[in-house]
C-alpha cells in the first residue's frame, strides 16, 4: 500500500504496476529463502539488477525534441497512462487535453511543469465528452438567481479586497446602518 501511495503521490501512474513488480520481486525472493540464501545477499542482489536495468534504460534511450511542435510523442504517453483510467471510452479527447494543458504551463527551457498552476473543476450533471481546456481563469461559482445570464462575452470584471455587504455583527445585539457615515464608523471600530 505504501508503495502504491508513494508512487502516485510521485508520478501519478503506474500503481499497479509497482505493486505486480513487488509481488514478482518478493515471490524471487521467497525462492532464494527458500535455498538459504542471507536477506542482506538477496537484497545486494537486486540493488546491483536494479543498477544493471537502468544503465541499460540509458543506453537504449532516445531523446525526443518536443520544442520544435511535434507533440505526437506526449500524447502517446497520455494515451498510454489514460488507458486504464476511467476516462479510458474518451482517451483521445483526454490526451488531447492533459498536452494542451501541460504545454501551456510548461517552462520548456529549464524542463519543468508546475502542476499547481493546472486546476481541474468537476461539475456534476454533463458527460464526460463535454470536458473542455480553458485558458484562464475559472471562477467557480453558482448561479444566484435561475434568470441569470448564462454565457458573458468580453466582461469586466471587479476585484474587491473589501467586504462587498455590512460586516455581520460578533454579538448578538442588534446594529443598524442607515448611512454611509455609521458604516465608515462601524469599519473604523471594527479595524
Amino acid at each position: 500500500m505504501e508503495l502504491s501511495a508513494s508512487q502516485d503521490n510521485e508520478i501519478g501512474d503506474g500503481t499497479t504496476g509497482v505493486v505486480v513488480l513487488a509481488g514478482a520481486i518478493l515471490e524471487q525472493a521467497q525462492k532464494l529463502l527458500d535455498k538459504g540464501i542471507h536477506p542482506l545477499k538477496i537484497a545486494d542482489g537486486f540493488e546491483k539488477a536494479c543498477d544493471i536495468a537502468c544503465n541499460k534504460l540509458d543506453q537504449i534511450k532516445e531523446e525526443i525534441n518536443i520544442t520544435k511542435g511535434n507533440y505526437s510523442y506526449l500524447r502517446k504517453c497520455a494515451m498510454t497512462a489514460l488507458g486504464s483510467k476511467v476516462v479510458s471510452k474518451c482517451q483521445e479527447k483526454y490526451a488531447d487535453l492533459a498536452v494542451k494543458a501541460v504545454l501551456h504551463v510548461a517552462d520548456l527551457e529549464r524542463r519543468d511543469v508546475n502542476f499547481d498552476l493546472i486546476k481541474i473543476v468537476a461539475k456534476a450533471g454533463g458527460a464526460i465528452e463535454d470536458s473542455e481546456f480553458i485558458e484562464g481563469i475559472v471562477l467557480d461559482k453558482d448561479f444566484s438567481h435561475p434568470q441569470m445570464t448564462k454565457e458573458i462575452k468580453d466582461a469586466k470584471v471587479c476585484i474587491l479586497t473589501c467586504p462587498f455587504e455590512p460586516p455581520k455583527p460578533k454579538t448578538k445585539h442588534g446594529l443598524e446602518i442607515k448611512s454611509v457615515e455609521d458604516y465608515e464608523k462601524l469599519y473604523k471600530m471594527e479595524q
